[in-house]
């Protein structure tokens, strides 16, 4: 009887202690309604030398911003300068020929070395470019950084080394299908390794990905589920965290997250919980948490989000709009701390 006992006492503790471990990591919001609005706080850059398409996306390296003009027919990179958004040049001209880019994707940062890297789609390479020589010479011949497998490849990354980088691994499944994974990658060698942990209940899955070497996180914010995912750097699982849109039934037809950046010990990320069919599609404010998933607050930008981007040099975010304005800033300077 007594060995009977302890068994049952041992079983409980196991129980409990299985329980209230998921509760720790589990973390459902429905309601977020710290709300501020900054609206009259975000500025308007200005660009008037040079056109660029609805569809642009936000880099930073050392003194300069890049805008990548994704539907351009000529160049496809405009650069200006970080702290007041001057135009300098435009680069990268796009095509089929040498030093030219066919499909252009994401631009990669190494911001010791000076140089960044884009991938061609098209042509499946990833090209380097020494920032000092596209500065002097926009038509500048790249070198090839690497190779891109079809089978699987790093669509965005955030790149620590030559050996390491965070990245959004896709895998084609078809002809128009693929899957979603967070990974390591080794630009050196190639070699790209999935996280360990990931959703059980999510089978596809579209995501944005930051990492944080010095709080120690990966997070992972879904585009088609209202989640997002706090791991370790090993891809341990420290924390889900749930809006109200989890458990509906079609909350597959709404856009939830956008970009997610880490600014000091908080997690930025852009949320619109709109239908995907209409303008909704585009988050209009930042959902504001600490690194333990925990909600903080709730930025209400008053424009249409497409990208963005957290220039620390600055303590200011970046955005690319699909509204009346096209390109602001927002300083930071005074909120959240």
């Amino acid at each position: 009887m007594r060995n009977i006992y302890v068994y049952a006492v041992l079983y409980i503790c196991v129980v409990f202690f299985n329980c209230t471990g998921g509760a720790r990591t589990e973390k459902h919001q429905n309601t977020r309604n710290n709300i501020t609005n900054v609206k009259e706080r975000v500025k308007v850059i200005e660009i008037e030398e040079v056109l660029i398409g609805s569809i642009a996306r936000l880099t930073l390296i050392d003194k300069y911003l890049f805008i990548k003009d994704v539907k351009s027919f000529d160049m496809l990179i405009h650069i200006f300068g970080r702290n007041n958004y001057e135009y300098i040049t435009s680069a990268i001209p796009k095509g089929q020929g040498p030093g030219e880019i066919t499909v252009i994707g994401y631009i990669g940062v190494n911001n010791k070395k000076k140089e960044f890297y884009v991938s061609d789609h098209g042509k499946q390479r990833i090209f380097s470019y020494p920032l000092d020589s596209i500065l002097n010479n926009p038509y500048y011949m790249p070198d090839i950084k690497k190779e891109i497998k079809n089978e699987q490849f790093p669509s965005e990354y955030e790149y620590i080394n030559d050996t390491l980088s965070y990245a959004r691994l896709i895998e084609p499944t078809g002809n128009v299908g693929h899957h979603e994974a967070v990974g390591k990658w080794n630009m050196r060698t190639g070699e790209m390794e999935k996280i360990r942990y990931s959703h059980p209940k999510v089978d596809k899955k579209r995501i944005s990905l930051a990492a944080s070497l010095d709080n120690g996180i990966l997070v992972e914010c879904y585009h088609n589920h209202d989640l997002i995912t706090i791991m370790d750097l090993e891809g341990n699982l420290k924390y889900n965290i749930y809006g109200s849109n989890w458990n509906k039934r079609d909350a597959s037809q709404f856009h939830h997250f956008g970009g997610v950046v880490i600014r000091k010990n908080k997690i930025i990320a852009s949320y619109a919980g709109g239908n995907m069919q209409t303008d909704d599609y585009y988050p209009s404010k930042l959902l504001v948490f600490n690194t333990d998933g925990d909600y903080v607050e709730t930025l209400e930008i008053g424009y249409l989000i497409s990208d963005f981007c957290y220039d620390e040099q600055n303590d200011r975010l970046i955005f690319n709009f699909n509204d009346i304005i096209q390109f602001g800033y927002l300083d930071m300077n005074g909120i959240l701390d």
